[in-house]
């Protein structure tokens, strides 16, 4: 009898072939990955319903829904400011579901404002892209008896610690424009800070307050139809959708300059790949004919950078109001 030796690479490849066979086996009986987006992605706005960061969030939600071929949900969660609503998109998953639109405030502000820190602004977020910038507006109740700014200021100085201005949020960017109109001109007035734009509105058109300081897109329906005065722009320059309201510097105030931003932020643990195809998305978006219309035609002009660019512009936001804060000496009431 013949005995024959199996070669030692003919089993190698039999094994070979069985592990493969096997992991085919185990693969296939596996889930597929899902591809991003495969649920519904849920934009948060820390202000409530009404205000310009609501506005905007509305106003390209449906849009990122339609390229991601997802349902876009905006879910105000207003407080603090700004911070609650920051703060649950920080402490959520890194995966791209849960975003943040976010400000000068709660960005470029709060944090360098609020001891302890309420949040790591650079840190805790990967930037999408910043979606737009819009210049604040000071705004008058018709029945106070000015209607321009030099007289809202000799009416101030008339009559010191008598007047109140409004506010969307403790340490929002319209809060410090009124404080650099405080500084600037030397006036004694009153904050009353609000948990939003929407609700400053309706007590300034109430006549609860004399004055107030908004985002333009929030105000300038109320404008257009006579609800309340516009007595300046906070920018260098009137905008172009509004060119009839001068600016402070123009009004009376040599020097002033203000401004707000918004942009998507997701949590700091997302994906690069996710981070890039929002970015793009969001882009593509606001390069639309319709959507820059819209957007100017409410006071807000759209931008669209990288995450990159956003994320420097956070970084030296953070360090220009820092410089403000600490030299004015400026803390939360």
């Amino acid at each position: 009898m013949i005995l024959k030796h199996t070669p030692f690479r003919c089993v190698l490849r039999g094994a070979a072939a069985v592990t493969v066979t096997l992991a085919l086996t185990i693969a296939a009986t596996l889930p597929a990955r899902a591809e991003f987006p495969d649920h519904p992605l849920k934009i948060i706005v820390p202000y409530p319903p009404g205000g310009t960061t609501d506005l905007l969030a509305r106003a390209i939600a449906p849009r990122l829904g339609e390229r991601l071929h997802q349902t876009v949900i905006v879910e105000n969660r207003a407080g603090a400011g700004g911070v609650i609503g920051a703060q649950a998109v920080a402490k959520s998953p890194g995966d791209g579901y849960t975003l943040l639109f976010g400000t000068i405030a709660t960005h470029g502000i709060l944090p360098v404002l609020q001891k302890p820190a309420p949040y790591d602004a650079l840190k805790d977020f990967a930037p999408v892209t910043l979606v737009a910038i819009t210049p604040n507006v000071l705004v008058a109740n018709p029945a106070v008896p000015v209607k321009n700014l030099a007289e809202l200021l000799a009416l101030a100085r008339a009559r010191p610690g008598t007047i109140n201005f409004g506010s969307t949020s403790q340490g929002g960017s319209p809060h410090m424009s009124g404080e650099l109109m405080k500084s600037m001109a030397q006036l004694d007035i009153v904050h009353v800070p609000y948990k939003g734009g929407g609700p400053m509105l309706i007590d300034l058109m109430g006549g609860q307050i004399q004055i107030g300081f908004d985002n333009l897109p929030s105000s300038i329906n109320h404008i257009r139809a006579g609800k309340i005065r516009a007595l300046a722009v906070t920018t260098a320059k009137r905008w172009p959708g509004a060119p009839d309201i001068p600016t402070m510097a123009e009004a009376g105030i040599p020097g002033y300059e203000a401004s707000a931003w918004f942009g998507l932020l997701a949590p700091a643990a997302t994906p690069k790949a996710i981070v890039e195809m929002l970015q793009k998305n969001l882009t593509a978006i606001l390069r639309l004919p319709e959507v820059e219309k819209m957007f100017l035609e409410q006071g807000a002009e759209p931008v669209g950078n990288t995450p990159e660019e956003f994320g420097r512009l956070i970084a030296s936001e953070l360090q220009k109001w820092g410089r403000v804060i600490a030299s004015s000496g400026l803390k939360l009431e």
